[in-house]
């Protein structure tokens, strides 16, 4: 159980190398993954990437998985006010997993009340941060304590590389 990651995609208009990029990271060092997305079938990368959805937002049993991965991307801000996500972030940080997120999908965990007090980063500050009392620094990979944000597709093999470390 301990060597399985959940990483969630919007259904539509995920950002690929988000997805891509710390999958590899991950499988790299020895993780499983499961993605997850708002409803069973094809999930289709902004890019075009087409991608299997295993398991449904509703069905993610957090206590099952090492970390909770939300990939960004257009598609992301599907989940900002989902309350399905929202359950799922909360969930990770009561467990005490790791909590990550790319892109445009840091305020998912902010709306979720999880960034209060919290440094966390994103592709760029959108005043979503300030709402949710979460403190933005605009840096490229930001960790603060088990929760880990990043900016984007840029970021997205060194943010991989920093959840693997803090799975460590």
């Amino acid at each position: 159980m301990d060597k399985q990651i959940v990483m969630i995609v919007a259904f539509e208009r995920f950002r690929d190398e988000e997805y891509v990029d710390p999958k590899a990271v991950f499988e790299k060092a020895g993780y499983n993954i499961t993605t997850t997305s708002a409803k069973l079938g094809t999930a289709t990368g902004k890019l075009g990437m087409k991608l299997k959805v295993d398991i449904t937002l509703d069905q993610v049993v957090v206590k099952d998985y090492a970390a909770v991965v939300f990939v960004g991307g257009p598609g992301s801000f599907d989940y900002h006010h989902d309350p399905k996500a929202h359950r799922i972030a909360q969930e990770a940080v009561k467990e005490g997993k790791i909590l990550a997120a790319v892109c445009g999908a840091p305020p998912i965990l902010g709306y979720a009340g999880v960034l209060k007090g919290k440094k966390a980063t994103m592709f760029d500050d959108t005043g979503d941060f300030a709402k949710v009392g979460a403190i933005y620094t605009g840096n490229g990979v930001e960790i603060d304590g088990k929760i880990i944000t990043a900016t984007g597709p840029s970021t997205a093999k060194a943010w991989g590389e920093a959840i693997i470390k803090a799975l460590q």
